[in-house]
């Protein structure tokens, strides 16, 4: 690498590093590195019409690949654009790494020159500035090596006046981060197999920090007899276990309820104990919490644990079921209590839908039954968005993603553009409420269509902001200011090149079926909803 420029010494590094994927809007300071990566090193090179949306599609990316995103943008106002996404990415806790320009520094009137390790820093965002031209590769290295290690988007910062600067040789950059996988026996792991034993209905709970871990937390759960659980980001992880009772939380089915109200000792790995997650702290109440978390941080984030481990869920759960057989505990018998049919039993809601609309559960029902097993899910926030967590399946944990970190409507269909890039043989569902679909999705909607991306979009139509909505309502007041009326989603769609179903009843939610089995690409379905027809937010 003597003497090449610094934007071929980066293309060559993205392919050191094995970028297989890099989403990103060109502009002054990136778009030599992205056109040289794309025609020296074969990289696939997702444009997008919106720098925030490079982040949440790298979000997406990593998500479904279990690895690190990469998002690329220019100087000034792309680095503005792309505040909300890296927050949400912060709180989301995912990896990637977004290759940002930045103006000349010794043109300080530059037009686009702000300060962007500021507004990195204030979206909680990892920074790591470029030195200078024989460092390059180096920087681009921490970059990712700090994205990995730290669990977040890392910035780094590219000078546009270093770009045709010789890169010079450099040392060799640093090797991956890899997470430790071992755990020692301290007197807090007694502690906490100590109350794991006396329980008599104790419960398994995991997060996505815990995707990874299944079998060695089913052995425990199968051990103690104690019914399985997760957090709304951890679902799917134990969807084919008798006695699974998929999300803990506000979407729980009642006798999924009734379950996490009995038990007396709840084990949680991996997971961010969440207000939706605890029912605002009532699903803890008087029981016994063993929290288990590689991050020192996220211990007694939510709720205060009563034993707390710092170790990789899968070895910790080994090396409780270890003591737990040594010491010869006798099976707890909860599971024996629990009627296993009833356990992920949803009511189904009353027919009261007036005619020129679909009932949405009804919906969901049927887009449940007919859409592939193996589909990854992505949904928006919204009003409509706690019926998908409770009553649409998932495989894995990788496999759905709640862009609801933030609670910013306006970023699933980002990620889901992602999670298709990423694996293109599986059906993706990006499920969006009307005023988050026009917030953010309409301007990437193109982009899915564009790389004939296997998806299939569905929009919660009730014309209105939903929740607001609600609220107008709840106090007996006009709903009518939260009430809009968009351009027929389904024909906007249509004239973009998409398939499309516009469903306003029975008779065309079951065309909408039909038409998943025969489409081909981009499948838009835009239910038509009554905004007093919709279930009660679960919160």
């Amino acid at each position: 690498m003597t003497n090449i420029p610094v934007y071929q010494s980066l293309a060559q590094s993205l392919s050191d590093h094995k970028v297989e994927a890099l989403f990103g809007l060109m502009g002054d300071a990136n778009l030599f590195m992205v056109d040289h990566w794309v025609r020296q090193h074969e990289g696939h090179f997702v444009s997008v019409a919106h720098e925030g949306s490079a982040v949440l599609m790298a979000m997406g990316y990593a998500h479904v690949t279990g690895g690190i995103g990469v998002a690329t943008v220019t100087h000034g106002p792309a680095v503005t654009n792309c505040v909300t996404a890296l927050v949400e990415g912060v709180k989301g806790r995912v990896p990637i790494v977004l290759l940002a320009g930045d103006t000349p520094a010794e043109n300080l009137l530059h037009h686009q020159n702000v300060d962007q390790r500021e507004i990195f820093k204030s979206t909680g965002a990892g920074f790591v500035q470029m030195r200078s031209p024989a460092t390059s590769t180096q920087d681009l290295a921490k970059a990712f090596y700090r994205a990995g290690a730290e669990r977040r988007p890392v910035v780094l910062n590219m000078p546009v006046d270093f770009m045709w600067e010789a890169a010079g040789d450099q040392a060799a950059p640093l090797a991956p981060f890899k997470q430790p996988q071992g755990i020692a026996q301290t007197d807090i792991v007694d502690e906490a197999v100590g109350m794991i034993a006396s329980a008599r209905r104790p419960l398994i709970l995991a997060g996505v920090g815990a995707c990874d871990a299944k079998d060695a937390l089913v052995a425990l759960a199968d051990r103690l007899e104690a019914p399985l659980a997760t957090t709304i980001r951890g679902k799917g992880l134990f969807s084919d276990h008798p006695y699974s009772i998929d999300v803990f939380g506000t979407v729980s089915t009642p006798a999924a309820y009734d379950v996490m109200a009995k038990s007396d000792c709840v084990v949680a790995f991996g997971a961010g104990l969440h207000y939706y997650t605890t029912d605002h702290g009532k699903l803890l109440k008087n029981k016994r919490l063993v929290q288990v978390d590689i991050d020192p941080a996220a211990v007694g984030r939510g709720i205060h644990p009563d034993a707390a481990l710092i170790a990789d869920a899968g070895p910790a759960a080994e090396l409780i079921l270890h003591w737990i057989n040594e010491a010869e505990i006798p099976p707890s018998g909860f599971t024996a209590e629990l009627d296993q049919a009833m356990l992920r039993h949803h009511p189904a809601p009353t027919r009261k839908t007036p005619d020129g609309h679909v009932n949405y559960v009804h919906a969901l029902e049927a887009l449940e039954e007919a859409l592939p097993k193996d589909r990854i899910i992505v949904t928006d926030v919204g009003r409509f968005m706690t019926e998908i967590w409770a009553r649409m399946s998932v495989p894995d944990p990788r496999s759905f993603i709640p862009a609801t970190n933030f609670t910013c409507i306006g970023l699933g269909l980002q990620e889901a553009i992602g999670a298709a890039v990423a694996k293109p043989d599986r059906t993706v569902v990006a499920i969006c409420g009307d005023g988050g679909f026009m917030l953010g999705g309409l301007n990437e909607l193109h982009t899915a269509i564009r790389l004939g991306l296997n998806m299939v979009i569905v929009i919660a139509n009730d014309s209105a902001y939903g929740a607001e909505h609600i609220q107008f309502e709840n106090r007996q007041m006009d709903p009518t200011a939260s009430h809009l009326h968009w351009p027929g989603f389904a024909d906007v769609a249509q004239s973009m090149g998409a398939q499309v179903a516009r469903v306003d009843g029975p008779e065309t939610l079951e065309e909408a079926v039909d038409l998943l089995r025969t489409r081909e690409g981009v499948l838009l379905i835009e239910l038509v909803l009554d905004p007093g027809d919709m279930p009660p937010l679960r919160k």
